[in-house]
């Protein structure tokens, strides 16, 4: 499971042209792994995302993505947080995770989600569908992926998805986890504990987790599952550096690469975990503080700078001591 995670949420970065970027985001995922991260994480979007930047900023594929990283790091596990169920048939994400698995040397994880970006959807052609809608085929993939992954052959004819005995060959060479992501308490929360090893808590505030938690338990319970068998836990969102003034700068670095104006620069303050080691530390305690099994973390506006993706693991590692 994952105790500490880094997310890569951003690909534009000061400084950083075009054809450099994949050296920028390997160099990440090599400095996570040297700082203790259990796990490297990429977003399955084709947009970036409103509140991190412009539609047009550049984002890459999460899976050619996490197989090309397998191939520079060598213990941490590797997934998307979360991939979009809309955008791929369930069999072919089976074959993807197993794929994945085998160039890692069985260090994959499914993290998948029910899929939210609606324009993303809209512009490049993926059905978004109603909320019901994508909800009901987030459970049928679940029902396909998840023995596909344990080497059965499923079956099903459902209202969105149909497979006739499945196979998927060759095996994973692990036992690949099963993230659910999202913090929805009737619908997300009841099929992660039917179906899921981890919940992700991608959304919401820290003040929230209580209650999550608490719903969580009761479809447990409602299900006959055993709630200690599934871990959780949550995205923080940081900006951190040794001191406030380097925080600053490196906030106002990378608002001059992406052409915020001031109020959106303030606007990021309050959104992001913020500050210097002690703040920043302060705020990962209180998550964990909550009852969560771990975070994942990432670092928006200067996770390009290795750095920074260090000081942040041995932070928190401090609070996961």
């Amino acid at each position: 499971m994952t105790r500490l995670g880094y997310q890569i949420p951003n690909f534009t970065y000061p400084g950083v042209g075009r054809g450099e970027i994949f050296d920028n985001v390997v160099s990440q995922a090599k400095t996570a792994e040297s700082a203790g991260y259990d796990r490297v994480f990429v977003m399955d979007h084709f947009y970036q995302l409103p509140g991190i930047g412009a539609p047009d900023e550049p984002m890459f594929e999460c899976y050619t993505m996490l197989s090309a990283l397998a191939q520079h790091t060598e213990r941490v596990r590797l997934s998307a947080l979360v991939t979009g169920n809309t955008y791929r048939n369930p069999t072919l994400l089976a074959k993807t995770l197993t794929t994945l698995d085998h160039v890692s040397h069985g260090r994959a994880t499914l993290g998948l989600g029910a899929g939210w970006f609606q324009e993303e959807h809209d512009a490049l052609g993926f059905r978004f569908g109603t909320f019901g809608e994508r909800f009901e085929k987030l459970e049928e993939a679940l029902q396909i992926i998840g023995p596909m992954l344990r080497g059965e052959r499923p079956s099903l004819d459902g209202k969105h998805y149909k497979a006739v005995e499945a196979v998927n060959s060759p095996a994973p060479l692990s036992k690949i986890p099963i993230m659910i992501g999202g913090s929805g308490e009737k619908k997300t929360l009841r099929m992660v504990a039917q179906y899921a090893d981890e919940s992700n808590l991608s959304s919401g505030e820290i003040d929230e987790i209580p209650r999550k938690l608490d719903a969580l338990e009761a479809h447990c319970q409602r299900l006959g599952r055993d709630r200690s068998e599934i871990k959780v836990t949550k995205l923080l969102m940081c900006c951190v550096a040794p001191t406030m003034q380097e925080a600053e700068a490196d906030l106002r670095e990378m608002a001059e690469a992406k052409g915020w104006n001031d109020d959106v620069m303030e606007f990021a303050k309050q959104v992001l975990i913020y500050g210097d080691a002690d703040t920043v530390g302060a705020e990962l305690q209180r998550a964990m503080d909550t009852g969560i099994d771990g975070m994942t973390i990432n670092l928006p506006a200067n996770g390009h700078n290795p750095e920074r993706v260090a000081l942040l693991g041995e932070i928190g590692a401090k609070v996961l001591a």
